[in-house]
């Protein structure tokens, strides 16, 4: 085997040329002017960099690949990128650390609910469905907020417990907030729907609300019935539903191994109001969720409450279709560093936290208006197929030109996503 000889050059080069797809994105948007004209904390010092200098190249970052603040030290040897998206230099690990030190709670609830609320407004669809989730975030110190709480998958090891709101339709994130690990499930859930509904989806129709059991409380069913929202929640099995659920009734067989049910019931002398019961047998269902009693072996059972007029087996396929959410958390932890962004300070940690969500809303648009046939493709998967193109600039005509490596059968695929993007009306619709 031969190894070819080695030498070196001082041209600049990028890895990531495909990325001037996204700028011509951000540009299109507007999404620079958004970030100017929030009210986002200022450097202490005239030779700092500008707050959205410092945010476009934390999102830069992620985008790239960083899952912690040192890996965004790569991007500032990259001055090909930097070139690709107007930036003179980009901050190092401790320029972010101290930026987002600078964000509180006060500024937290005034700059991202805004920001949500600009991001909606750039397209226009009709009535959406929103999901609520929660999710554990594990913790390796002894980080503001993190604490010993409910963490399935390390048990006994600090964690924080964010809240999530996604749009079902448009596969992006509504709202996110960051809670102390050792949070109860449905601890700030009504003030943080509130946010959701009044303030970042202020400009949107919200036709349905969905989430797990960990909202099911009497104060939030309440609270989306002032609202007059419709929604549809699993229910917690505590004794005196379970009580109900396994007392005589008639089924409806849906499919083999599938039966539905309904009650009327209030819980803790609450308002009476409508139980779906869904019923599947594990031998014909090995894989099916559920709660298993011992006064049914045999069977696993859910549960729904929901205020809606609809058939049985209706409700339930809506509510099925919730599980996208899990899809959209595991993509934000693998592929936009969702569980390694942490500083010392919490309401730092959120800053950051909730800054990705933006960052994932804009390759959720990104990924609908200019890659119709990729919509559905894992952010990784979008770095190796159209960001991750090597490419230089030189100077042409006293202007400088990006030339990016691509073969010749892949150039008119690439144009075309340039044309897709550099057409888009100023309002996005979505079908």
């Amino acid at each position: 085997m031969v190894n070819l000889p080695i030498a070196y050059s001082d041209k600049p080069v990028t890895a990531f040329g495909g990325m001037s797809l996204l700028k011509r994105m951000i540009d299109k948007l507007g999404v620079i002017d958004a970030l100017s004209s929030l009210n986002l904390p200022m450097p202490g010092s005239n030779r700092g960099y500008s707050p959205k200098d410092l945010v476009l190249s934390f999102w830069l970052g992620i985008w790239t690949g960083a899952s912690r603040y040192i890996h965004c030290d790569w991007l500032r040897y990259d001055k090909v990128l930097q070139d690709i998206f107007g930036l003179d230099q980009m901050p190092s690990q401790s320029t972010y650390s101290r930026y987002f030190g600078k964000f509180n709670q006060s500024v937290n609830t005034e700059v991202f609910p805004a920001l949500q609320d600009w991001f909606m407004q750039q397209f226009d669809i009709g009535s959406i469905t929103v999901d609520f989730d929660s999710t554990v975030i594990t913790r390796y110190g002894d980080q503001e907020g993190s604490a010993k709480g409910y963490n399935p998958n390390k048990r006994g090891r600090n964690s924080h417990h964010p809240l999530l709101a996604f749009i079902s339709q448009t596969r992006m994130v509504a709202n996110a907030w960051l809670r102390p690990g050792d949070t109860a499930a449905s601890s700030s859930c009504i003030a943080f729907m509130q946010e959701t509904f009044d303030r970042c989806l202020s400009s949107k129709n919200v036709g349905l609300v969905r989430a797990d059991s960990g909202f099911y409380t009497e104060d939030i069913l309440g609270y989306l019935e002032e609202s007059h929202k419709n929604y549809v929640i699993a229910v917690r099995m505590y004794p005196n539903i379970k009580a109900e659920v396994l007392g005589e009734r008639n089924w409806i067989s849906l499919s083999k191994g599938i039966e539905l049910s309904e009650m009327t019931f209030g819980h803790l002398n609450g308002k009476q109001r409508r139980y779906i019961i869904v019923k599947k047998r594990v031998d014909d269902r090995p894989n099916s969720g559920g709660k298993l009693f011992d006064e049914m072996p045999g069977y696993r059972y859910s549960c729904y409450v929901t205020n809606m007029d609809m058939p049985l087996d209706q409700i339930w396929n809506i509510y099925n279709s919730r599980a996208d959410c899990e899809n959209r958390i595991k993509e934000l932890k693998q592929d936009f560093g969702l569980e390694n962004f942490c500083l010392q300070n919490f309401w730092a940690t959120e800053a950051s936290f909730r800054f990705i969500m933006v960052a994932y809303n804009l390759i959720s648009l990104f990924r609908h208006f200019a890659l119709n046939e990729h919509n559905k493709a894992m952010h990784n998967t979008l770095k190796s197929y159209c960001f991750a193109l090597g490419a230089w600039t030189v100077n042409h005509a006293n202007r400088k030109v990006l030339k990016i490596a691509l073969p010749v059968k892949r150039r008119a695929w690439m144009d075309g996503i340039f044309s897709k993007i550099e057409n888009l009306p100023p309002k996005l619709k979505y079908s």
